[in-house]
């Protein structure tokens, strides 16, 4: 293979904004207090003023933590704009049916948005959602911390340019032992009611399907999907394991699996015409790209970044330098309506056209 292959950017969008871009963390669980507030300690440009929690004993321990974090508020507090001051954008982490009031809230107080993945429970939902930051205009950016991880972006350049030939098939795997991680089963993603469609592919299998998306600069037209739940702690979802085919609108056809009882695995294979590349591991913090063309196979020595840093980075240098974000609103929309269309296609057996 060329040398040229290794004379790559990661992070092209990179500029010389000055300042630092003030967060207001709503819902300070797990995933806050190890992932996303480790990681806005490590950034330049992104600073933690602000916690909403519906636990005061929680917002006072992260206070207590983070000398940065000014206040903390309740979550009725900060729809009233108590501390509105204290900060310039929301990033929004807490079960998925509940992120389209705390975006509305933000978005009335003209905040910009960072909302997790999936954007909402449901379509709909998902919808108002994007139309709340449109009307306000303000920016929404959906956290796909993979677009911003240095191998997932070296591999969509490497696809763009041809390395692979054209792309042909895509494989992709994410598992995790969700009740080894959390012991609890009446946690939030077992309850349809919060989660939305589902567990597995709302959870997991977002990941194979966006990451698709964004290396071959693609979007999903139909799909095919079977979905089963036999554990007595998965009884109010169908997937407690799930596997799902998507064809892309540029003739790729995707083969996945999800599941949320499962060993930890992450993987995602492109093959095209001429060679392959994967990612693996993929999508659980950390990131290895490996290519083979012509017999020839070679790792790349990929520099292992903080994901949530990366990402957060990224949204603070956008929005500083009032930059279009991405993955935006629309995007976010296109993942939601390939969900429902996976879900819907494991119930009636039959191939669902996205519309």
């Amino acid at each position: 293979m060329s040398s040229s292959l290794f004379d790559y950017e990661p992070r092209d969008w990179r500029t010389n904004t000055d300042g630092r871009l003030r967060f207001a963390l709503v819902g300070v669980g797990w995933w806050t207090t190890e992932f996303v507030l480790p990681a806005i300690e490590t950034t330049d440009g992104c600073v933690a003023t602000t916690v909403v929690s519906s636990s005061t004993e929680k917002t006072d321990r992260v206070r207590a933590e983070y000398e940065t974090v000014e206040r903390g508020v309740t979550y009725d507090e900060f729809a009233d704009g108590e501390a509105a001051d204290a900060y310039d954008a929301v990033y929004v982490c807490t079960p998925n049916a509940t992120h389209l009031e705390h975006v509305e809230a933000a978005a009335a107080l003209g905040k910009a948005v960072l909302c997790e993945k999936p954007m909402e429970a449901t379509v709909e939902r998902a919808e108002r959602l994007v139309d709340a930051c449109g009307e306000a205009d303000v920016p929404l950016m959906v956290a796909y911390r993979m677009h911003t991880e240095p191998a997932v972006r070296r591999a969509r350049a490497l696809i763009r340019d041809g390395v692979i030939g054209e792309p042909v098939l895509v494989h992709g795997e994410n598992s995790q032992p969700l009740l080894e991680m959390i012991d609890d089963p009446d946690q939030w993603r077992l309850n349809p009611d919060l989660t939305g469609y589902g567990t597995s592919v709302m959870d997991l299998g977002i990941y194979p399907l966006n990451t698709a998306r964004f290396v071959l600069d693609a979007d999903p037209v139909r799909v095919q999907s079977t979905m089963d739940s036999t554990h007595e702690a998965f009884d109010e979802v169908p997937d407690q394991v799930a596997t799902f085919s998507v064809v892309f609108d540029d003739g790729t056809h995707a083969a996945c699996s999800s599941s949320q009882h499962a060993a930890d695995h992450t993987r995602l294979e492109v093959v095209g015409t001429e060679g392959r590349l994967e990612l693996e591991p993929a999508f659980h913090m950390e990131t290895q790209l490996t290519v083979e063309r012509d017999g020839e196979t070679v790792a790349f020595d990929t520099e292992g970044v903080d994901q949530m840093a990366e990402e957060f980075e990224y949204f603070a240098q956008r929005v500083l330098a009032d930059e279009p974000v991405h993955a935006d609103g629309e995007h976010g929309l296109a993942d939601m309506k390939a969900i429902a269309a996976i879900h819907e296609a494991a119930e009636s057996g039959e191939t669902v056209d996205i519309e």
